[in-house]
């Protein structure tokens, strides 16, 4: 007996400071590359002649199906968190690798599609995994630091791109770069996923006293119009900067100036209001990014175009955590099922974008102006979602109430 207790405290653990590490390298690698690297390196295809600008909309998509795919398969896997972001990250290396050693677009589709499914898959997996550490450690003020993994990872990776698109470099090396690089950031993180909690950070009560109950189609549904607006901006914004600035070194600067805001807006939130309203900085949250995804529709200069970056850029990462967060009060015991649900449909969403701007571009009225008014629907349906979620707020719902059912207690009617 004494021998097992020693090796039980000898046993290897990770502090909240490990976890916030684990999770942030974990959804950089994911999203920031897995995901999102093709972003800024679908101009440089275009310009190497190896993918026609039309076909970047069939790899897009193919990659948006797969995110959906992964987002309804993964509460069915029957794997472990840990299991499931350590396979799903190596996955992701070697898909991205792949993408500059493969030529074809039927091999890039594919390739495309497997990267998705995986992104899903560690989202799902990873935010249910810190989550769950930082509830248990009572620190979910932490999950700012966490989320902001996705900003830093489109940072880092827009200015590789940067800095490695010159004239006689193919976009093929590029992937194969980005490849290496994630596989080494796997490396690093995945042996650790499986460690359990330090004993000193549990918190003395886990009391859930800040679970939402209540119908959950309705933040479904704007988790949806969040995929919506936000991935026109999300592909196209280097695109639309090199309408205006025909340098790669600088309309490339439009992803990485995307992914500081994200990665800063996640820290500074989760900061400043960490126990506020949920709902209703959600609702800024798409008030925000509507301002941003309109914005380049009404006046398409380089101005215009940093100012979209900054908006869209530092609210889609903070409505993607402040979602999580939702989904997990909502469905505190077992919430990878209602995250795969929020994720689901929001790949259903950034599936409706490309499809709404290509049968806009069907129309005899030129790209630019097709996919400025697909912009501009794509605000008018975040500002709609906005309104819903301000009304819905428990703030708001209290208020309607009225004072006949007793006043609420000093300081707790924004804490959902």
């Amino acid at each position: 007996m004494r021998s097992d207790l020693n090796d039980h405290a000898r046993r290897p653990s990770l502090s909240i400071t490990g976890v916030c590490a684990i999770a942030a390298a974990a959804l950089a690698v994911a999203l920031g590359v897995g995901r999102f690297a093709f972003t800024p390196l679908l101009p440089l295809m275009v310009r190497d002649g190896s993918l026609a600008q039309s076909a970047g909309a069939w790899l897009a998509a193919s990659n948006y199906l797969g995110y959906l795919a992964g987002a309804l398969t993964a509460s069915r896997l029957g794997l472990s968190l840990p299991m499931l972001m350590r396979a799903s990250l190596a996955g992701i290396a070697v898909a991205t690798a792949a993408m500059g050693a493969v030529d074809g677009l039927a091999a890039w589709m594919i390739l495309r599609f497997v990267a998705g499914v995986l992104s899903a898959y560690t989202l799902i997996a990873t935010s249910a995994w810190a989550l769950q550490h930082l509830t248990r450690a009572a620190t979910t003020n932490l999950s700012g630091i966490v989320f902001a993994g996705v900003g830093l990872g489109i940072a880092l990776t827009g200015l590789f791109c940067v800095a490695a698109a010159q004239p006689g470099v193919p976009a093929g090396h590029l992937w194969l770069e980005l490849g290496v690089l994630a596989a080494l950031a796997v490396a690093c993180c995945s042996p650790f996923v499986g460690w359990p909690l330090e004993t000193s950070t549990l918190a003395r009560s886990t009391s859930q006293s800040d679970v939402t109950l209540g119908p959950c189609t309705g933040v479904v549904v704007c988790y949806g119009v969040f995929g919506f607006g936000y991935i026109l901006p999300a592909t196209f914004l280097p695109a639309l900067a090199r309408e205006v600035v025909d340098d790669p070194q600088l309309f490339g600067l439009a992803w990485p100036v995307f992914g500081v805001a994200a990665a800063l807006s996640t820290i500074v939130v989760a900061r400043r209001f960490g126990h506020g309203n949920r709902l209703r900085i959600w609702a800024v949250g798409h008030l925000f990014m509507a301002a941003g995804v309109a914005l380049p529709s009404l006046w398409l200069a380089p101005v215009t175009i940093a100012i979209a970056a900054l908006l869209v850029g530092s609210t889609f990462m903070v409505v993607t955590m402040i979602g999580m967060q939702e989904a997990r009060a909502r469905a505190p015991g077992n919430p990878t099922a209602l995250l795969g649900l929020m994720t689901a449909a929001f790949a259903i969403g950034q599936l409706a974008g490309p499809v709404v701007s290509g049968t806009l571009d069907l129309l005899p009225i030129g790209h630019n102006t097709a996919l400025g008014f697909a912009l501009q629907l794509a605000a008018f349906a975040l500002a709609l979602s906005a309104a819903y979620l301000w009304r819905h707020s428990p703030v708001a719902r209290a208020i309607e109430k009225g004072p006949s059912h007793g006043p609420a207690p000093h300081g707790q009617g924004g804490q959902r």
